[in-house]
This record gives structure tokens, C-alpha cells and sequence, in this order.
């Protein structure tokens, strides 16, 4: 029964952590990325966004949409950091991701600003970015700081026709993003409009976001968009389709963490065997007496199956407890907190339950013990009365 409780107890806790890691990747990819994107299948974009817009607005699941455009461009400064960068600009509409409860309320210095001000655009870049280029929007005294973007059809432009005015657009810096060094390293905001006129887009869109009341919907509302939409023209992805080798990596490590610690309880089902097989041999002469009192080779076998069963409700249900008890108490009072977690985004190990694999992880451990039952229980069965006694004589 202690090698079945800690075996499920280990499992439980490990896959409420691996849970965690999972859900808190997700959540901070998902601040970024859309829930549900909506791309064409040409490189160039696509015109009125709006039907799009509208027809995605239809689904009951869909809390909102925005089209955007997205491309690289060199980011010009004057500061005193790091050489000019090669950055993903991607142009948002400003009223839909300023009140945006993922890259807007992650904007930790200054505010997620895109709108033209006296004349002049906003950007909002990386944290990383902004400090490594000696960036800061206004504060104080402070004027903010202020970069040009030079994109690819600009330099085209700058050697295949005569100019009339600069080939670059200045940019005042509103604000500083911080999620994830990935992002914050490469990726600022612009205005829709000022990114479409920076990659001569005309009124071309790279496509649309959704957000959804409830991400976990995203297949659902997929498979509804992939029914009404041309899909020689438009390509629609989840957020998980995004980030699919690191979500894949992660559920393959779950299940490999899963397997590994199933070992401790099918090495504790073996003890069952064993065990049970003794008492089988201690208790022939008692099994014999039975059967020769009239008990049926079916209730002796029942006998020995409610041994392994007591073994594995009581096993499992001090296990499942424990691990709940464990996981509860890290997620509440971050009892075991991260090495270095001044490096991370957390402080302590991540746990979110899943009552799925709780369930799951129950189960299996009781019917790993039933199973180890049926051996000795077959083998007591088989105990003639006559050769008992004789035996034990």
C-alpha cells in the first residue's frame, strides 16, 4: 500500500508541475500570439479584411477580431546602444490591443501607444530591445526617445527610383513590453496603417487575430472557419498550430516523465504478486478446508481479487490524496521555489491540477493492483482439498 501511494502521490505532483510549465508557456506565447489566425496563402496579403472580420465575429466563441501586417524591417536610432536591428514589425489596429490583456498589460514601462501624437506615430518595443539600444519612452523631464524603420520595399525604392523625401518614417517610442526574451529581442508594434504604408501594402492586410471567450475552443472554431472560407486563399491556424514543436516537445515530455514513474507502481503491484502468492502458500491447508466446506473455486478466487482491489483503493486513494495535498500546498505557499528565479518570470514551481490525469492516474494504479491479483488468486482456486491436507500432513 506505501509503494501504491507514493507511486501515484509522484505522479500526481509531477504532472500538476509539468501542467503548470505547460499552461504558463501557453499563457505567455498566447499574450503574443493570436488565439485564431487567419492568413493567405499568398505571400502578399489579401484585401477588405472586414467581411473576414465579420464573418469570424458570427461564431459565438469569438470575443473579437483585428486584422494586422507584419514584416521585417531595419531599426534605425540614434542612441549610444548596440548597432542598428533587424526587427518584426507587426502593425495592429491601436484600439484593439490597447485595452489587450496580453502585450498591452505587459507593457511595463510606459504605455502601449501606437497612435499618431502631434504628428508623430508611436512604437512599442521589447524591454530587452528598448535597454540594450539605450531606448525609454518619456518620462520626467525625459523626452522620449525616437527610431526610424527602414523596411525592404524603401531600399528597393532608394535604388531604383529618385526620392522625394526620406526613405524612412520616424517612430516615438510609447512603451516597453516585457514576455519573453524570444520576442522582446525582435519584435516592436506600429499602427496598422503606418506598417502598411512601410511595406507598400497598400490596403493589403497579412491577415486577421481572433480571441476567443475560452482558447481551448480554438480547434472548434477552426474546423467552423475552415467550412466557410476558400481555403485555396486563406489558411487558418490555431495557437497551438504556432508553436507547435515546443507544445509537442512539452506534452512528449509528460508522457515520458508519465511512464518513468509508473515504474514505481508497477513495481509495487509486483510486491502484490508476491505477497498474495505467500499467503496462498501459507493459507493452502485453510483453502482447502474451504473448498471442502462447499465454497466454490469462483468465491476463493473472489477472495483473493477483493485483496488486490482493498490494496489498490486504499493505495490509490492515499495517493491521490497526498499528491493533491502536495500539489495544493506549492501552489498556494511556493513551498519549493526555482533555482536562479531572478532568470525567470516565476519565482517557484508552476502546478495546475488537471482532474483528468488525477483520475486517469488513479484508476491505472488500482487496476495494475486488481491485475496483480489474478495470479494468486487463479492459483488459490486451483487448491484441491484433498491435496491440501495431505500436504500440510
Amino acid at each position: 500500500m506505501v509503494g501504491i501511494t507514493l507511486g501515484v502521490a509522484a505522479l500526481i505532483v509531477v504532472l500538476s508541475v509539468l501542467n503548470g510549465f505547460f499552461e504558463f508557456v501557453r499563457d505567455m506565447l498566447v499574450s503574443f500570439d493570436p488565439h485564431v489566425r487567419i492568413v493567405s496563402v499568398e505571400e502578399k496579403g489579401f484585401d477588405s479584411p472586414d467581411s473576414l472580420i465579420a464573418l469570424a465575429l458570427t461564431h459565438e466563441q469569438v470575443q473579437s477580431a483585428s486584422a494586422y501586417v507584419e514584416g521585417k524591417a531595419m531599426l534605425l536610432h540614434q542612441g549610444a546602444g548596440d548597432v542598428n536591428k533587424v526587427v518584426v514589425v507587426r502593425g495592429v489596429d491601436a484600439s484593439f490591443l490597447e485595452n489587450d490583456e496580453g502585450v498591452a498589460a505587459s507593457t511595463t514601462l510606459g504605455s502601449f501607444s501606437v497612435s499618431e501624437i502631434d504628428g508623430r506615430p508611436g512604437i512599442v518595443l521589447g524591454r530587452q530591445l528598448g535597454e540594450r539600444l539605450l531606448l525609454a519612452p518619456a518620462g520626467g523631464t525625459a523626452e522620449a526617445s525616437r527610431v526610424a524603420l527602414l523596411s525592404a520595399p524603401a531600399i528597393e525604392r532608394m535604388y531604383t527610383r529618385v526620392l522625394s523625401g526620406s526613405p524612412y518614417r520616424q517612430f516615438e517610442v510609447r512603451g516597453l513590453f516585457q514576455l519573453e526574451a524570444v520576442f522582446d529581442e525582435s519584435h516592436a508594434f506600429v499602427d496598422l496603417g503606418e506598417a502598411q504604408r512601410l511595406f507598400s501594402m497598400g490596403q493589403k492586410v497579412s491577415g486577421i487575430e481572433l480571441r476567443l471567450l475560452n482558447l481551448e475552443q480554438a480547434d472548434e472554431v477552426k474546423a467552423w472557419l475552415e467550412e466557410r472560407l476558400d481555403t485555396s486563399r486563406f489558411e487558418v491556424t490555431t495557437w497551438y498550430d504556432l508553436q507547435k514543436p515546443l507544445y509537442d516537445v512539452m506534452k512528449l515530455e509528460k508522457f515520458g516523465a508519465s511512464l518513468v514513474l509508473l515504474l514505481i507502481v508497477i513495481v509495487a503491484a509486483f510486491n502484490i504478486v508476491g505477497s498474495l502468492t505467500m499467503i496462498v502458500i501459507e493459507k493452502r491447508r485453510d483453502v482447502g478446508a474451504l473448498r471442502a466446506m462447499g465454497v466454490s473455486q469462483k468465491k476463493i478466487r473472489e477472495i483473493f481479487l477483493s485483496v488486490g482491489l482493498l490494496i489498490g483503493l486504499v493505495g490509490s486513494g492515499c495517493g491521490v490524496a497526498l499528491g493533491l495535498l502536495i500539489s495544493l500546498a506549492q501552489k498556494k505557499f511556493e513551498l519549493v521555489p526555482l533555482p536562479d528565479a531572478g532568470s525567470f518570470l516565476i519565482s517557484s514551481y508552476p502546478v495546475s491540477i488537471n482532474g483528468w490525469d488525477v483520475f486517469l492516474v488513479g484508476s491505472v494504479a488500482m487496476l495494475l493492483c486488481v491485475g496483480a491479483a489474478i495470479y494468486p488468486a487463479a492459483r488459490a482456486a486451483a487448491i484441491e482439498p484433498a491435496e491440501a491436507i495431505k500436504m500440510d500432513g
